[in-house]
């Protein structure tokens, strides 16, 4: 996507699918995807959390359809003001839209975020983490630029600073530790672009907003997400909030940069396709999930099949997605069509030789559209440039628990409850 220029950094990200608010419109279609710090409150032990475990749980807001994006609102800042801001396990930078004064910025749902005086340097662990490339010069060793390029012509450019963010913990205590994110004071917008306040990036790199509050020993470096199929849901960060044991744990693959399970065999109602490995990763800034062109033609394949005879056809004058099906009357919700379509699943194998299977029922890919038919939320990966990678989206990760455990190198799912926020200290599993 681009080279770096002197001096500059260019993040890598997976897929991000940019969402907002329950306030702001978001597009339906998918969305774009990404190519795309750490001081703090003095604390009086870095193994605080071995003592006093404790999460910090936050509202979602937003859906995969009809808004096409989930966010959650953060307070930063002094005095603290609130962002919209796109929940992001594919990205580690957080960036905010930025008064700096702005160079050029886009729509955002609220004013542009104005920067602390606390800029990051050049030769921070956090700004050399963000140069994948190996090459770090710095022109100006007092502070740490950076460039976040999108596939869809989209780009970011800032400055790195740190400021207060404002978190209210389960153990009942309200910490502001000050974190490293992103100043962004020039935008260029890409062919999906909406509204946007910034990104939270929760990837597994140093400048992630998870990774900088296990380095402060506030929480540990999981985070998790609940996304309703209702709409709305919430995001955790830490590990005291659900059981381990009821848990389906699958290793993350270690020489990937984002949450990677490996590689996966593609099962269709129990039985075997053909498709094995699939290299998958979980990314919730991605509104569908994606499969390879030949895995995504051989499931059409036998969703047609399996479709055969039944009350339904294609639905060619509705653009919601590329695949509608309509019924005789239109459908008002998935139980209404879901005793047609079969379960799918992807099967990983872990260290044990073991399998752990993350299941895929009608509600895992289907969507009702505007137009009352049912329309197919697996998308072709290949076309969209993610060549052999698979993405495992939101629609496919509703009504369940996802669980990314970088302490333990383990990426985690269970069904659960997301439509409840869980209360101080109760398990959500």
């Amino acid at each position: 996507m681009g080279k770096a220029k002197d001096g500059f950094c260019v993040v890598e990200a997976l897929v991000l699918f940019l969402f907002l608010g329950s306030s702001v419109t978001c597009d339906d279609r998918p969305k774009r995807w990404r190519k795309a710090m750490i001081s703090g409150e003095t604390m009086a032990s870095s193994m605080l959390i071995n003592r006093v475990p404790s999460s910090i749980v936050l509202p979602l807001h937003g859906n995969v359809y009809p808004n096409g994006c989930y966010n959650v609102t953060l307070n930063i800042g002094q005095p603290s003001k609130p962002y919209f801001l796109d929940v992001d396990t594919g990205s580690d930078l957080t960036w905010l839209q930025c008064d700096a004064p702005c160079v050029h910025c886009t729509e955002a749902p609220h004013p542009y975020y104005r920067p602390s005086n606390n800029l990051v340097a050049c030769m921070d662990p956090i700004c050399q983490s963000l140069h994948s490339n190996g090459d770090h010069r710095c022109e100006n060793p007092g502070q740490c630029d950076y460039e976040v390029k999108y596939a869809d012509g989209g780009s970011s450019f800032g400055v790195l600073v740190r400021d207060t963010f404002n978190l209210d913990f389960t153990s009942e205590k309200r910490h502001r530790p000050l974190l490293a994110l992103g100043c962004g004071y020039d935008q260029f917008p890409g062919g999906s672009h909406h509204p946007i306040d910034g990104v939270l990036g929760l990837g597994k790199g140093k400048s992630s907003i998870v990774s900088q509050l296990s380095s402060l020993g506030l929480v540990r470096n999981v985070i998790g997400h609940c996304l309703s199929g209702r709409g709305g849901g919430f995001l955790f960060f830490g590990d005291d909030l659900y059981d381990s044991s009821r848990v389906a744990w699958t290793p993350m693959s270690p020489d990937a940069k984002h949450y990677s399970p490996g590689l996966a065999e593609l099962t269709f109602d129990g039985k075997t396709t053909g498709f094995k490995n699939l290299l998958t990763t979980f990314d919730s800034g991605a509104s569908y999930t994606y499969l390879n062109s030949q895995a995504y033609q051989g499931l059409i394949s036998l969703l047609k099949k399996e479709l055969s005879g039944k009350p339904l056809r294609e639905a060619l004058d509705d653009q919601t997605l590329p695949l509608c099906w309509k019924g005789r009357n239109p459908f008002k919700s998935i139980r209404d069509v879901k005793k047609y379509f079969k379960t799918f699943a992807l099967s990983f194998t872990n260290e044990r030789k073991s399998k752990t299977e993350l299941e895929f029922p009608p509600e895992a890919y289907l969507i009702i559209s505007s137009k009352g038919n049912a329309c197919l939320g697996i998308l072709n990966g290949t076309e969209v440039g993610l060549k052999d990678l698979n993405v495992i989206g939101d629609i496919s990760m509703q009504d369940r628990v996802v669980i990314y455990d970088n302490e333990k190198e383990r990426i985690g799912w269970a069904p659960g409850n997301c439509n409840r926020l869980p209360k101080s200290k109760s398990f959500i599993i």
